[in-house]
């Protein structure tokens, strides 16, 4: 997380932020999210690889929720931080839109910036990047099979609609 929080975002709001998502929030918290990035309409996380996160396929890919989670969550909270008082204030998905573009079998990074952030609705878009981890990399054999990324790119792309209740 940046040293300074920008204009209009509180050091105090970022850091409950970060810590209630990485230390308190049940579900994004066994995730293993992390809040890597937050400002004013835009906000970058990740969810590390981990076994229990995917499919039964060969090479193991991370399951498409887990992006799609990280797409709402990003998205969200981009949101928060156009509200006038992110502390008070609250945001509720209305719609969201993922699309898979290719697999996923390592570290999942978000990065949401929020389109519009009007009276009662907001929008942001968020794009998913991963890359092949080195246990796929080192194996000939799993590398050939993989077919997904060869380096860090997008695997998940989305946009979600959020109702904001301003205080």
């Amino acid at each position: 997380m940046s040293e300074d929080a920008p204009e209009g975002f509180p050091d105090d709001a970022a850091s409950f932020v970060q810590q209630y998502i990485e230390q308190e929030h049940g579900y994004l918290s066994w995730l293993g999210t992390q809040v890597n990035e937050l400002e004013d309409g835009r906000v970058v996380m990740t969810i590390p690889y981990d076994e229990k996160l995917t499919n039964t396929t060969n090479p193991p890919t991370v399951h498409g929720g887990i992006a799609a989670t990280l797409i709402d969550t990003a998205g969200g909270i981009a949101q928060r931080t156009m509200l006038s008082d992110p502390m008070n204030g609250g945001v509720a998905t209305v719609n969201l839109n993922v699309n898979y573009l290719r697999r996923a079998a390592g570290d999942l990074r978000a990065t949401a910036e929020v389109v519009r952030a009007g009276g009662s609705i907001g929008v942001s878009t968020v794009t998913v990047v991963s890359r092949p981890p080195e246990r796929v990399r080192e194996n000939d054999e799993a590398f050939e099979r993989w077919q997904g990324t060869t380096d860090e790119e997008a695997v998940a792309t989305g946009q979600g609609a959020y109702r904001l209740f301003r205080d």
